[in-house]
């Protein structure tokens, strides 16, 4: 199940702001991603037909089994990157930055293995 990057930021940013918000609309992926309106609707409509999203008449978008799970394998490289970052002494702002560059094109068992090892220097 591979997509595109920009379709994995997407799916992240409305599983971030589903822990936060009641709902989310396509204007809250908008303004936590920085992209426009059009720009958006474009990609809710991509996500939707390949089965990732779903939204409701009101224009709620709720995350499908398959976007919920691409959702989450991003935001744990994206938390589990950010705190190795840190812990190496990177600031906090571009630790974040840095982990959303590279969340995408890390392999499984290298992901793995920086995953181990910021397990042992945060204990």
């Amino acid at each position: 199940m591979k997509i595109q990057q920009s379709a994995e930021d997407y799916l992240e940013s409305i599983l971030m702001l589903s822990k936060t918000n009641p709902v989310v609309r396509s204007i809250d992926v908008a303004n936590d991603l920085g992209f426009s309106k059009p720009s958006v609707s474009v990609a809710m409509k991509n996500l939707r037909e390949g089965g990732y999203i779903s939204m409701s008449k009101e224009g709620y978008i709720t995350l499908l089994e398959p976007g919920l799970q691409i959702a989450e394998k991003i935001y744990e490289r994206h938390t589990t990157l950010t705190q190795l970052f840190k812990t190496l002494g990177v600031p906090e702002k571009l630790a974040a930055e840095d982990a959303c560059r590279v969340e995408h094109d890390l392999s499984p068992e290298s992901f793995a293995a920086l995953k181990s090892l910021a397990e042992m220097l945060t204990q």
